[in-house]
């Protein structure tokens, strides 16, 4: 680094990244990132020591950094991940059997993304370092696909979203290549198939399946054609979104008696996410632990044990115990700490720091 302005090599490096989850060279990026390397956190009077320049790059490092922590084992978490192993117990059966699937259920900003990419990313990984990066036909080995669905997904978008992932050159045996819209319905299922089988992936991540409507006909396509994807693959589909249960996903848009011979409701587990509950001691210290831990992340100049767990209750009160919420404050009252000066989390400066809509919305009166 610049010895004389170490802040602006480090922004050069590892500035804020956006790895395109939905493409296999976006998704190998995340796989295989490595943390970034913490800082030095400079007193007050480090800090009136540095030019102008020199202090606005460290203070846009600190934001970088502060607005980026290292995912926290949350119960959350912890429970998701228990779930989802037992799921993936059904992955060691031979191909002519069907495996089941996982689906992550909650309302926003629980973190449900986070727990898909990040236990993803674990067997991404152990899939690499046992079986190497490359088939024995010498494929690409991608042992995990990352499919993030748009609104009004059909069954030919998602079979385009699965083909965009791979960067699939859709030819066919006639030899052009087609464009995605140009394809039918069959030979795009059949150009996925094919992609997934010859780079020997092992989960496919389906993600805000809640664009899906599977009380109309569109739905029930989708919901018939992920069932057949999932008898044709020898993988395990990850499926995740808000209020699924509610949106008659499990019931495959059926009603009444008819939803009994729903074949999703037996293929699939649901994985629920709640937000924290400071009700009891176990749920406070588990929040506790958290703002905690979040705590010890940030570099502020006079940051200290407690700047955040002294104020729990009203973290809580102003989140609803949503991690989502609860990042996007505490990542606010950090930039303005930085931004007044104060080098610390008071409770002016959060009182100060906004929160999302939907937090605002909910917040309970002081």
């Amino acid at each position: 680094m610049n010895d004389a302005n170490p802040w602006a090599a480090w922004l050069a490096q590892f500035d804020t990244v956006d790895y395109q989850l939905g493409r296999k060279a976006g998704w190998d990026a995340f796989v295989n990132a490595a943390p970034r390397p913490r800082f030095e956190v400079l007193s007050r009077a480090q800090l009136a020591a540095l030019d102008e320049d020199v202090r606005d790059d460290y203070d846009e490092a600190r934001r970088v950094w502060n607005t980026n922590p290292p995912t926290i084992k949350t119960q959350q978490l912890t429970q998701a991940f228990e779930v989802l192993d037992q799921v993936m117990a059904s992955a060691r059966r031979d191909g002519d059997k069907l495996r089941g699937s996982a689906v992550i259920d909650a309302e926003p900003g629980l973190g449900k993304t986070t727990i898909a990419t990040r236990y993803a990313r674990q067997v991404h990984r152990r899939e690499y370092r046992r079986h190497g990066p490359y088939t024995p036909d010498g494929s690409q080995r991608l042992p995990v696909a990352f499919i993030p669905l748009n609104a009004g997904a059909t069954l030919k978008g998602i079979n385009q979203q699965i083909l965009e992932f791979y960067g699939h050159p859709q030819k066919d045996d006639h030899g052009p290549v087609r464009r995605p819209t140009r394809s039918t319905r069959s030979q795009l299922t059949e150009f996925a198939i094919d992609v997934v089988m010859t780079c020997q992936t092992r989960m496919i991540i389906i993600d805000d399946l809640h664009f899906v409507d599977f009380r109309h006909r569109n739905g029930i396509e989708v919901s018939n054609h992920l069932k057949s994807l999932a008898n044709a693959l020898p993988v395990t589909f990850v499926y995740v979104g808000v209020n699924l249960h509610a949106k008659r996903f499990f019931d495959e848009g059926l009603t009444g008696e008819q939803a009994v011979y729903a074949q999703t409701s037996r293929r699939a587990t649901r994985c629920p996410v709640a937000p924290f509950s400071i009700e009891g001691d176990a749920g406070a210290r588990a929040w506790s632990d958290l703002l905690s831990t979040l705590e010890k992340h940030l570099i502020l100049a006079d940051a200290e044990p407690g700047m955040l767990v002294s104020h729990a209750k009203e973290l809580h009160r102003r989140t609803q115990g949503r991690i989502l919420s609860l990042s996007n404050l505490i990542d606010r009252a950090a930039h303005l700490a930085i931004k007044s000066g104060t080098e610390t989390i008071t409770q002016e400066i959060l009182a100060t720091a906004l929160v999302d809509n939907a937090a605002q919305h909910l917040t309970s009166p002081a």
